[in-house]
C-alpha cells in the first residue's frame, strides 16, 4: 500500500516524509482493518513530524484522525460489519489491567498506544487498529468533515469540560485551528459568549463568522475576564496571559501535548483559587460523546483538502497558520 513514510524528523520546509509502498497490514485477532478514505492534518502530526515528540518506533506513518470503510476483520472481531464506515482516534489501546481502564482517566493509562505515534497511522491507504478503538461515524458528516472530530474535536471536548466551563459564562480560547473552530461552536451551543486570541486576520474573521463575543491577539484585552481559558497554540507564554485575564476562580486549560517553556510569573495570579491544568490525550468516553453532540448541534467543520502525494505541503500550511479550520487528507 501507499503511505506517506517519516523515516527522520526534520524541519517541514524540507518535506520530510517519503511517499512509500509499505506491506498492506493483516488484522490480528480482535482487529479490524479499514480502508482509510480521509484523515485528518493534526498540529500533534507536526510536532511528532518535526521531532518535538518522539514516537515509540521509527520509521512511522503518522496520522490519527481517520475514516474509512472496514474491508477485512481478524479473528473474534465481530463488533462491526464489513462495509461499515468507522472513525480511529489518537487513542489506540489501552491495557485492560490499567487502574484507570473504563473510566474517565483512562487517558492517563501508563501502558497505552496512540495511532501514527505507536502505530502506523493514517497517511495511507489502510490501517488496522483493535475493534474497541474505532468508532461508528454519525450520518451528518462526509469522511473528510468527519475527520477532524477525531482528534481536534476530541481534545478540544475534553479541554471543554476540564475548563469547569459550566461554572461561567466567559471562555477564552488561545489559537484559532482545526480544535478551536469546533469548540467555539460547542461553547455557542451552550450558550456561552467566547473570547478567540489570534493573530491572523483571516482567523480573526472566521471566528467572528462563528459567533465569538469578542475576537483579538493575545496583547489585547476583552471588557470582561475570562471563567475559563483553553490555550491551543503551543506556546507557554501564553499560560501567563491567559491568567492575566482571568477572574478568580477561573480554570485555563493547556491543551497541547507540546508547548514552549511557560516564563515564570507571580504567585498572585494563581491565587484566589485560580486553577491552571493540562489535557492529555483523550477517553473513549470523550470520542462517543462527542461524535453524538457534533452531529446534535450539529458542527460545521471547516477544511482544507489535500492529496496523500500533498502531506509535507498539508503540513506546512498547517506550520504557518494558512489554513481555515482543519487540513484534511483525502485518499
Amino acid at each position: 500500500m501507499q503511505a506517506q513514510v517519516l523515516f527522520q524528523p526534520a524541519q517541514v520546509e524540507a518535506n520530510p516524509l517519503t511517499l512509500d509502498e509499505i506491506e498492506t497490514p493483516a488484522p490480528r485477532a480482535h482487529e479490524i482493518r479499514v480502508k482509510i478514505s480521509a484523515c485528518g492534518v493534526c498540529h500533534t502530526d507536526l510536532h511528532l513530524v518535526e521531532g518535538e515528540i518522539h514516537p515509540s518506533q521509527m520509521p512511522i506513518v503518522p496520522g490519527h484522525e481517520i475514516v474509512g470503510t472496514i474491508e477485512a476483520r481478524g479473528e473474534n472481531a465481530k463488533r462491526f460489519e464489513l462495509g461499515t464506515r468507522v472513525g480511529v482516534p489518537w487513542l489506540n489501546w489501552i491495557d485492560s489491567d490499567c487502574k484507570w481502564f473504563g473510566g474517565d482517566r483512562e487517558n492517563l493509562c501508563e501502558n497505552i498506544r496512540f495511532t501514527g505515534f505507536d502505530t502506523h497511522g493514517g497517511y495511507a491507504e489502510f490501517i488496522c487498529v483493535d475493534e474497541n478503538f474505532a468508532y461508528p461515524i454519525p450520518d451528518a458528516f462526509d469522511d473528510a468533515h468527519a475527520a477532524p472530530l477525531l482528534c481536534a474535536g476530541v481534545i478540544g471536548y475534553r479541554a471543554l469540560r476540564l475548563s469547569e466551563i459550566e461554572r461561567g459564562e466567559n471562555i477564552g480560547l488561545f489559537g484559532f485551528g482545526a480544535s478551536a473552530h469546533i469548540v467555539l461552536q460547542i461553547a455557542r451551543h451552550w450558550n456561552k459568549r467566547v473570547f478567540v486570541f489570534t493573530r491572523g486576520a483571516a482567523h480573526q474573521h472566521y471566528a467572528r463568522a462563528l459567533g465569538a463575543a469578542w475576537v483579538g491577539n493575545a496583547n489585547d484585552a476583552p471588557s470582561q475576564k475570562l471563567d475559563s481559558a483553553i490555550i491551543f497554540a503551543p506556546v507557554g507564554a501564553l499560560v501567563v496571559r491567559a491568567l492575566e485575564l482571568s477572574e478568580r476562580g477561573a480554570t485555563v486549560v493547556h491543551a497541547g501535548i507540546h508547548a514552549s517553556a511557560i516564563p515564570s510569573f507571580d504567585y498572585a495570579l494563581l491565587y484566589h483559587e485560580r486553577t491552571l491544568r493540562s489535557a492529555a490525550n483523550s477517553t473513549r468516553r470523550d470520542v462517543v460523546e462527542l461524535l453524538e453532540l457534533a452531529a446534535q448541534i450539529p458542527i460545521r467543520v471547516e477544511i482544507t483538502a489535500y492529496a496523500l502525494a500533498d502531506a509535507n505541503r498539508a503540513l506546512q500550511d498547517v506550520k504557518y497558520s494558512r489554513v481555515n479550520g482543519a487540513a484534511v487528507l483525502k485518499l
